[in-house]
């Protein structure tokens, strides 16, 4: 699937109303319709360029609420100079989603707490959805109790069926899942459910080589890891805490 794109919406003659409401459109349409002696193909052009505008925003708006995303967290108030390992140039190409997603690839970001790696997430997932994909940002931990809760009632199956809707989940502080067998069971069925269909971004605070604190079982360590990097992209963002050099800015001052 292609993302949908406003900006074929972006024709001279309706841009300066497309920000206007529905109902006041028509009226401005008519109005300058009528003063520069449109045809009626070019006004009814107009028209329906800008009901597709419209849908568009409206669609993104929807999209928006459901994908959860911390607020404020966008790529123009990350600070790239503080992760000089990231290339901010691969995060916009990223952020355009076509191929990798399509693919169902994964990202995969890892390092200690305070690195920026939620704020990353969740400024792609923004920059995602306002390209016509659809997102939903989650903390592992919740989303693994509502899957065990799917289980129990015997609906997991179609609990992880309804998440194939967004194109990339994701799954924020994957380290603090519980290691309980039924809890990482569960996970394991989701990324399993999702290799090469659908596509995830993970957050971890602790390297690969730990990740089997996350899972009890070495081969379901394994078999997980497998799925997951092998169409990923990988970024290790080991910098300091920001919140540490925040700390050190205000007792400097």
């Amino acid at each position: 699937m292609r993302a949908i794109r406003s900006e074929r919406c972006a024709a001279s003659d309706w841009n300066a109303c497309a920000r206007s409401s529905e109902s006041a459109a028509w009226p401005q349409f008519a109005e300058r319709a009528d003063k520069e002696a449109w045809p009626a193909t070019r006004f009814l052009a107009a028209l329906a360029e800008h009901e597709i505008a419209e849908r568009d925003r409206r669609r993104i708006e929807r999209h928006l609420a459901e994908a959860r995303l911390s607020p404020g967290k966008t790529l123009d108030t990350f600070d790239f100079t503080a992760v000089p390992m990231i290339s901010k140039a691969h995060i916009l190409a990223l952020c355009a989603g076509d191929s990798w997603l399509e693919k169902g690839a994964n990202l995969i970001m890892i390092g200690g707490p305070g690195g920026g790696k939620s704020h990353l997430a969740a400024a792609i997932g923004m920059a995602l959805v306002e390209a016509g994909w659809r997102v939903l940002f989650t903390r592992t931990s919740d989303l693994v109790q509502k899957l065990q809760v799917a289980r129990r009632e015997l609906a997991l199956e179609s609990a992880i069926a309804k998440l194939d809707k967004y194109h990339l989940l994701v799954l924020d502080d994957l380290a603090y899942v519980t290691k309980d067998q039924t809890e990482t069971s569960v996970l394991f069925e989701l990324i399993s459910a999702r290799y090469e269909s659908r596509s995830s971004l993970i957050t971890a605070n602790q390297p690969f080589g730990d990740w089997s604190r996350i899972f009890p079982d070495p081969a379901m360590t394994l078999a997980a890891m497998d799925r997951l990097v092998h169409h990923a992209t990988i970024f290790e963002m080991n910098v300091e805490s920001y919140r540490r050099r925040a700390a050190l800015q205000r007792q400097s001052t």
